[in-house]
Formats: C-alpha cells, sequence, structure tokens
C-alpha cells in the first residue's frame, strides 16, 4: 500500500470515528432536534454525510450505492430522495424518525465499503479523471479528499450540536 492510501484509510476512519461521537448514545428525539427551525438536525447531518460518502465513493468505484445495494433506503423509509444537497427546510426537517444505532449501522458499512476500495489503490490511480464538468477536470484523489473535507465538516457541525443539547440538559 502507498503512502497516499494510508492516509486516505487514516483519513476515512476520522471521519469515521468523528460519526461515532456525535450519534452514540443519543435518541431518535436527541437526533431530530433543530437549534433553530432552519437548523440542520445531527439525525440529517450524519444520515447525510453518510449519503454523500457512500454516492461519491460507489460512484468512482463503478458500484451500486450501498442505499440501493443493501436496502438502507427500506430501512430508513424517508420521504425525500438524494443525498441531502439542496435539501429545503422542510425536506431537512423530514429526515428524521431513527435512532443512532440505524444511522451508525449505514454509516459503518459504508465505512467498510470505503476502505475497501481504497486499499485496492495504487498511487497512479489517484490521478485518474473522475469528472470532466469542472475546470479542472476533477482526479480520483481530489474527489477522496474532498468528500473526507464534506464528510469532517458535518460531523463537527453534528457534535456540536450535540454540544449544545447536552449543555441544555445537563449531560
Amino acid at each position: 500500500m502507498s503512502a497516499a492510501t494510508d492516509l486516505l484509510l487514516d483519513a476515512y476512519s476520522r471521519v469515521r470515528n468523528s460519526v461515532h461521537r456525535a450519534g452514540e448514545g443519543l435518541t431518535a428525539e436527541d437526533l431530530a432536534v433543530r437549534l433553530d427551525p432552519d437548523a440542520n438536525s445531527i439525525g440529517w447531518l450524519l444520515w447525510h454525510l453518510t449519503r454523500v460518502q457512500d454516492d461519491h465513493v460507489a460512484d468512482v468505484a463503478g458500484r451500486e450505492e450501498l442505499w440501493t445495494a443493501e436496502g438502507w433506503d427500506g430501512r430508513f423509509d424517508l420521504p425525500v430522495s438524494g443525498i441531502g444537497y439542496g435539501h429545503s427546510s422542510a425536506e431537512v426537517g423530514a429526515v428524521g424518525g431513527f435512532g443512532p444505532e440505524l444511522v451508525l449501522a449505514y454509516h459503518d458499512a459504508v465505512h467498510e465499503r470505503t476502505l475497501e476500495f481504497l486499499r485496492g489503490l495504487r498511487d497512479e490511480d489517484l490521478d485518474r479523471v473522475v469528472d470532466e464538468s469542472w475546470d479542472p477536470p476533477v482526479t480520483l484523489g481530489v474527489r477522496l479528499v474532498s468528500v473526507v473535507d464534506d464528510c469532517l465538516e458535518h460531523a463537527g457541525q453534528a457534535a456540536f450540536v450535540r454540544g449544545v443539547l447536552e449543555r441544555r440538559t445537563g449531560s
């Protein structure tokens, strides 16, 4: 394995750890709390970042998303579609009704599949163009770093909301 792959494996493992810290031990009600009427909830943030990772890594790996391949879409049974980009406030609010066990299990499944993909990469694979709609075109390496960045940003937001909730309840 290359140094670049080792760095990506470490980065995605940090995402998983951050997701678990943000979600473990909460209730479905905790996951649904919005700090103001238009804010993202912890549940939406964890669901969204996992959907992004599932969607984007599946795309560059040439695989079906676990969301549909393993029936996560049916387990969540949400009244919204997509991965969360462009969701209205009402759509964000509709992502709920599940406990942390479900969203963390989905994240773990996506995480394991991501690691499997990463372990098969060689340094030269990271230079492969995966999206020509951007200028400059996006390479596999850039896409994988972009996903890590997005996921860590949202995991940090979820951790912030959790901290506010804990301060409110004194836990």
